[in-house]
């Protein structure tokens, strides 16, 4: 059987692509795939506002299209990328490999850790949920927006643009660049974006034979907990439009999901956390959604939209 795998033209995409293809032959012995780079605007990203949350979903346009017309077979996209609303019914997450770290880390210039950071340093990222953890933190520091790859973000900060930045743990490490790590930032305090540090191998839905070979690498406990992670985006971002901070962690059969909202200046945070069987995280998530709702998530939110206009 010979099939396509389509990838984004960055490093990152590439080596966690090929980390996916090794991991599917290893599982079905004799298939042949094919690497296909497909070029995206994603550059285009450096124009949207540090507070947009339309941010799901713009890496992968472009791949999505060329899944949806036959292209590639299946393509491997960051987990906290795919859109959990609104998504083509066409396409399908067919299959969730092991997750890596989920953890945020900062690298900065001297190696320095968060807390020994000048007031008014500057620390890059744009992601909202990362800028008010941040300001909660150190409300003396001074975020700034920051776009393109991982390579081009430390390059910046090597340049002098950044005294620091923010970046997946996850991702540094597929890349072999793990030294570059100055602290990894406590969980309780950065809770990542829902789905860091996952994969998604993402399919045709009507094409069942691929579906059941890429089913071979499925982990079910990280499954377990991007399923319960996506609820808490589904019921936060797209109900009350504010960005979430979700974990989820499965142990022993047992999972634990906990989620946070912040205002832009860090000041207010909700949080509310559940644990119970793994089976049963999706529902935990949607309790844990309500509940912060209940406590005023949507009032935080429209905080987030007035800051944007």
């Amino acid at each position: 059987m010979f099939l396509k795998v389509g990838a984004r033209n960055s490093k990152l995409s590439l080596i966690q692509t090929d980390l996916v293809v090794e991991r599917i032959r290893q599982k079905n012995a004799g298939l042949k795939i094919d690497r296909k780079i497909i070029e995206t605007s994603s550059d285009m990203s450096k124009r949207r506002s540090l507070f947009s949350l339309q941010q799901r979903g713009i890496f992968d346009k472009e791949v999505d299209q060329a899944l949806m017309e036959g292209r590639v077979d299946f393509a491997v996209q960051n987990m906290k990328d795919v859109p959990a609303t609104d998504r083509n019914t066409r396409l399908v997450i067919a299959s969730v490999p092991e997750r890596g770290s989920p953890a945020e880390v900062l690298v900065s210039s001297g190696d320095r850790r968060l807390k020994d950071l000048a007031v008014g340093s500057r620390v890059g990222t744009s992601s909202p949920i990362r800028v008010a953890q941040l300001r909660r933190a150190r409300p003396d520091v001074k975020p700034e927006p920051l776009f393109g790859n991982v390579e081009t973000r430390l390059e910046r900060l090597d340049k002098g643009e950044f005294d620091a930045i923010l970046l997946a743990e996850a991702g540094l490490a597929r890349l072999g660049m793990a030294e570059r790590i100055s602290e990894r930032l406590p969980i309780d305090d950065f809770i990542p974006s829902p789905g860091q540090g996952a994969l998604a191998i993402v399919a045709r839905r009507d094409n069942l034979k691929l579906i059941e070979i890429l089913r071979s690498i499925e982990h079910l406990p990280t499954r377990a907990e991007v399923d319960a992670e996506r609820e808490l985006v589904r019921i936060l971002e797209e109900t009350s439009k504010v960005p979430v901070g979700g974990l989820a962690t499965v142990r022993g059969g047992q999972i634990q999901v906990k989620a946070c909202v912040l205002s832009i200046d860090g000041k207010e945070r909700l949080f509310a956390a559940r644990s119970g069987n793994a089976a049963e995280g999706i529902r935990l998530a949607h309790e844990i959604g309500e509940e912060l709702i209940a406590k005023g998530a949507g009032r935080i939110g429209e905080s987030w939209r007035n800051a944007r206009r």
